[in-house]
């Protein structure tokens, strides 16, 4: 069987200011939205990589782009090989105004084995209502390749069938956007979450005082403009913005099966559990501790369980990890004893039903 290594990603903290974040960074302002766009064109100057004969929406759009320029050719006589139809695609924010570039993306759509090299023509973009807001046009930037040789022989890298052109469009038309009230602004978190809505409006009210933020769910916050800056509203927006937030994240662990990568944050537990998986062991034990406060203090008992898991083989292989039993402890020791990404899926699924596993898994 083959073994693959498993990348594991830690993330841990000893102070909650780690997990400050500007409102900016997690949230939007009321009026703060974004527009996708779409549309269909032709990259060229692909060095033979292009559709066949067989995509026959791309004989027919460059038959109807000839006829454009004056030129009728019959679709029999076309080669396309340094051609290909493609889907262009951005997302715009309705702050743009005509006249501002935006990078957009390209992907094929017929049976093109590369688009290394090739230049996108001028494409029109357009939203849901059928309105064009802008045009696309310029050099593909793909990062990576994909070279055949006429024995079969392959070489590739990454994705050759979708790129980016950096800055290739054009807006035209601006969006619609709402006006922005001087007395009332609404904050929308992009992952709602009660406990970091209601941070937000706290720390609203810590930097501005009067209690004019309140939190009505969790995704949205209220926020009253103070009298003082209803003339300045931009001003105020900057201000609000900038202010750090801590933010609360819920318990997950996700993992990656294609590239084997384990990512667990830092409130996943592990309960004291025993595994055995084909010829590996795994118990994970419980040793309390009890810390006593000093005589006449104000302080409590506290328990603290310090679980270990210990890792076993019925080969030679031994492995003891010291300190407090956490998920990325144990992908460490499932990682030193070579255990395929499928076997470390099916331990954690396992570990789940279990409820030894407190946090969501998350499975990509």
């Amino acid at each position: 069987m083959r073994r693959v290594s498993i990348s594991i990603l830690l993330f841990l903290s000893c102070s909650s200011l780690i997990f400050a974040q500007r409102i900016k960074d997690i949230a939007y302002i009321t009026g703060q939205s974004s527009e996708q766009i779409i549309g269909y064109g032709l990259v060229v100057g692909l060095s033979g990589t292009g559709d066949t004969q067989r995509s026959t929406f791309t004989i027919q759009s460059v038959t109807s782009m000839l006829k454009r320029f004056g030129i009728t050719v019959s679709p029999d006589n076309l080669q396309t090989r340094n051609v290909a139809a493609v889907m262009v695609t951005a997302t715009l924010n309705d702050y743009l105004k005509p006249g501002a570039k935006f990078d957009v993306t390209v992907s094929s759509m017929g049976d093109a084995s590369s688009l290394l090299g090739g230049t996108l023509l001028m494409t029109p973009l357009s939203g849901m209502n059928g309105l064009v807001y802008g045009y696309a046009q310029g050099s593909i930037s793909v990062g990576g390749y994909d070279f055949r040789t006429p024995a079969g022989n392959r070489i590739a890298k990454n994705q050759a069938l979708a790129g980016r052109v950096p800055m290739g469009g054009i807006l035209q038309q601006p969006l619609e956007t709402d006006s922005l009230s001087s007395k009332e602004v609404n904050v929308y978190l992009r992952a709602p979450d009660i406990t970091t809505s209601n941070n937000v409006a706290n720390a609203i009210n810590a930097k501005f005082g009067n209690n004019i933020s309140i939190a009505k769910d969790e995704a949205e916050i209220r926020v009253n403009i103070p009298a003082n800056q209803q003339k300045n509203v931009i001003g105020f927006l900057a201000q609000l913005e900038a202010i750090n937030v801590q933010t609360d994240a819920e318990a997950k662990v996700v993992l990656d099966e294609r590239s084997g990568t384990v990512v667990a944050g830092n409130n996943v537990k592990i309960l004291p559990a025993s595994i055995t998986h084909g010829n590996l062991n795994i118990t994970i034990r419980s040793y309390p501790i009890i810390s006593q406060p000093g005589p006449f203090s104000n302080g409590t008992t506290q328990v603290f369980n310090n679980t270990i898991p210990y890792v076993t083989q019925d080969s030679t292989n031994t492995i003891a990890i010291q300190g407090a039993s956490t998920v990325q402890q144990v992908a460490a020791a499932l990682n030193s004893l070579k255990v395929s990404p499928q076997d470390i899926i099916e331990i954690f699924q396992a570990l789940k039903k279990a409820g030894a596993l407190i946090g969501e898994l998350v499975i990509i």
